[in-house]
């Protein structure tokens, strides 16, 4: 096991994997991180149907925890194979402890098979983090905002700008509810529900019952499916709205 510090905590790396000691908790799945990005988020989310002839210019992924960038890289690759071209993908991500280039670079590792995209993303990491802004990548065709710091108060700020466009899907991951609690509020779910409308999905890997409470109070219809590997439950959904949720 090697471990470095980076300006926001401790990483151990495990079998070439990342481990947060901050948050006792892994980056991704250890038996297959690749394929729970897929399971959870993108197939939970129904990417595949919805971009294949996607009529609209603009789709809008939001995620609150870049950590690697696993699930911006997978779904950057699923819609450059099948979105429409001149549709433009718009993943906003908010990171409040960013990994190191260094760190980021050794986690790509992990799959050989995101070598082009991955390649890309780390050319501009490090000017991204050091000045947060929107990254356009690969022609054009996908865009990047990450936002370093807490996700509540990102989406916060985003819900503050009327002229910013709805959220198409969420993807909630992060370390897990038990171990960081503070992202998990209400106060984020309600900031969801202000950036999303009646088509607006959401995928997470728990299933903890105060994020199914909280979702559902927003406004969110939530269902279970059996989570990844070992994971017993996962919950996914649509916005209602209160209205429809009452």
């Amino acid at each position: 096991m090697i471990m470095r510090t980076n300006d926001h905590g401790l990483i151990a790396w495990q079998d070439g994997q990342p481990y947060s000691t901050q948050f006792q908790d892994v980056y991704f799945n250890s038996d297959d991180g690749l394929l729970e990005t897929d399971y959870v988020f993108l197939q939970a989310n129904r990417l595949a149907e919805r971009w294949l002839n996607y009529p609209n210019k603009t789709f809008s992924i939001a995620e609150t925890g870049f950590g690697t960038g696993l699930n911006f890289l997978s779904a950057a690759k699923l819609w450059l194979s099948i979105a429409p071209e001149q549709a433009n993908l718009h993943f906003i991500s908010a990171e409040k402890y960013p990994l190191s280039l260094l760190d980021m670079s050794k986690a790509s590792l992990c799959w050989p098979e995101l070598k082009p995209l991955s390649a890309a993303l780390l050319a501009n990491y490090q000017e991204l983090v050091s000045q947060p802004s929107e990254l356009s990548l690969f022609a054009g065709r996908v865009r990047l905002s990450l936002f370093i710091g807490d996700a509540s108060a990102t989406y916060a700020a985003l819900c503050a700008q009327p002229e910013n466009a709805k959220v198409d899907a969420w993807f909630l991951d992060g370390f897990a509810p038990a171990k960081n609690p503070d992202m998990w509020q209400d106060r984020l779910f309600q900031h969801m529900a202000s950036l999303s409308h009646t088509a607006t999905t959401f995928a997470t890997f728990t299933s903890a019952s105060a994020v199914r409470r909280g979702l559902m109070a927003a406004g969110f219809a939530v269902n279970k499916q059996a989570g990844f590997a070992k994971k017993r439950e996962m919950l996914y959904g649509q916005f209602i709205g209160l209205k429809h949720a009452a």
